[in-house]
């Protein structure tokens, strides 16, 4: 039998534990491990692998999203595209109506910049 002094084991303690931590934190996620297990080949060929490694990208990529209309929109609606804050949203709605949604930057409203990343999310229904 090893006979520690107490330095020597909280010593060897706190190695151990490093050496656990490091163990977990190196372990892929759960999420990480069913990606590569969908993306592996599978016995039913090439066309099973890439079935089932299309039904993991579409689990991945974001669902699509209905654009919204800015001359019916609520201020609420407006604040879920992504950029559009409490600001923008007044600012939209107290500029209607919109011929189209280029108007945005036409009238001063949003950014060329702001607008490029969001047009395709808004519509300008008459």
């Amino acid at each position: 039998m090893f006979r520690f002094s107490p330095r020597a084991m909280l010593r060897l303690l706190a190695v151990t534990a490093a050496a656990v931590a490091t163990v977990f934190v190196s372990l892929p996620s759960a999420d990480a491990q069913a990606a590569a297990k969908a993306a592996s080949p599978t016995p039913g060929g090439k066309a099973a692998a890439a079935a089932s490694a299309a039904g993991a990208s579409a689990a991945i990529a974001p669902k699509a999203t209905v654009p919204i209309d800015i001359n019916r929109a609520s201020a609420a609606e407006l604040e879920t595209v992504p950029g559009i804050g409490k600001a923008y949203a007044a600012r939209i709605i107290a500029a209607r109506p919109y011929a189209n949604k280029a108007q945005l930057v036409q009238k001063g409203i949003l950014t060329q910049g702001l607008y490029d990343k969001i047009k395709d999310r808004l519509i300008a229904k008459q």
